[in-house]
């Protein structure tokens, strides 16, 4: 399968969002943002992972950090091969692994058992980093993202993930900077909101030969969880949450009971949030793709109208969706 064309935006491509139990229907939890064309941060990851990045056409190469919210099996059981693919790659960079308290621990056993006490295979660098936030906590940041995690309440510690892009530098109108007099050489500095002084000593303000970019976009993924008010505090604002969305209105006890949420309930967080769209994931496998539509996604859009189902290689472009609000 060709490689989906990735502009300079943010995109979510949808590799799984089954629930536990396996279904033919779904692949069980899995997302890649990509951001700016080359960075691909890769959610969960459960088995068969690496397969859907290649037959979605995710480069492993391209993975920038791992991202694990819970040690359920369904959400990290692929991470096991992919390590392994990685390390088989000869990557020259570690690899950066996030997640909850005992992630450490479950990728030190999977890196011990499959190199052994002899050390048969030899393993890339593992970074692993914690989280256990009481509240939205940055854990990584660079030019052009800053991802932050935040707790949710399931069965065991899990979080989710925002992802936030760096404000873009504004554009420079070429036509006024040439009849400013300004020279090339200082189009950067203009772009970095910098005034260019002529000699002299009058002044070209930046902001009157560049025109303002576009809001930068944002992702929040929340899995496995609870309906919590307070979630929608720590996602305010995303053009996209995904949210799962286990079990319909009709189940809802039992969805509690096993710390999951109902599409309604995943809906009330986008509402409270002000999300621009919101994308329901983590079906239970006694729902089919009709029933999905039929039953979760129209029980979602009478809270919220925005919402869209997830669907295995599915690729949204967050501007474009901002286009739709």
């Amino acid at each position: 399968m060709s490689r989906p064309e990735i502009g300079v935006g943010m995109y979510v491509q949808v590799l799984g969002c089954g629930a536990a139990k396996p279904s033919l229907g779904h692949n069980p939890s899995a997302q890649v943002v990509r951001l700016r064309g080359n960075k691909a941060f890769l959610i969960d990851c459960a088995e068969g992972t690496q397969l859907q990045m290649m037959r979605y056409g995710v480069p492993i190469a391209s993975l920038h950090r791992i991202f694990i919210t819970h040690l359920h099996g369904d959400h990290c059981l692929g991470l096991p091969g992919l390590i392994s693919t990685m390390s088989l790659m000869s990557f020259d960079h570690p690899i950066h692994i996030y997640g909850p308290v005992g992630t450490a621990d479950f990728v030190d056993r999977v890196v011990r058992f499959f190199t052994g006490e002899k050390g048969e295979e030899r393993y890339a660098e593992i970074e692993v980093h914690e989280c256990a936030p009481t509240g939205r906590t940055v854990i990584y940041e660079d030019r052009s993202v800053t991802v932050s995690c935040f707790p949710l309440k399931h069965r065991v510690p899990c979080v989710g993930y925002r992802f936030d892009e760096a404000p873009l530098l504004p554009h420079l109108d070429r036509e006024a900077a040439d009849r400013a007099g300004v020279p090339i050489a200082y189009f950067g500095s203009l772009k970095q909101g910098r005034d260019y002084v002529r000699e002299d000593g009058t002044v070209v303000p930046a902001a009157s030969v560049t025109t303002p970019s576009r809001r930068p976009l944002s992702y929040a993924y929340c899995s496995d969880t609870i309906y919590r008010e307070a979630t929608a505090d720590y996602v305010r604002g995303v053009d996209l949450l995904y949210h799962e969305a286990t079990l319909g209105e009709e189940w809802s006890e039992l969805a509690k009971q096993r710390g999951h949420s109902t599409p309604r309930q995943a809906a009330e967080v986008a509402r409270l949030a002000g999300a621009g769209h919101l994308l329901l994931g983590h079906f239970s496998s006694r729902y089919t793709p009709e029933t999905e539509e039929s039953i979760l996604l129209a029980e979602a859009k009478e809270v919220f109208p925005r919402s869209l189902l997830a669907h295995e290689g599915q690729l949204l472009d967050l501007e474009q969706l901002r286009g739709k609000e």
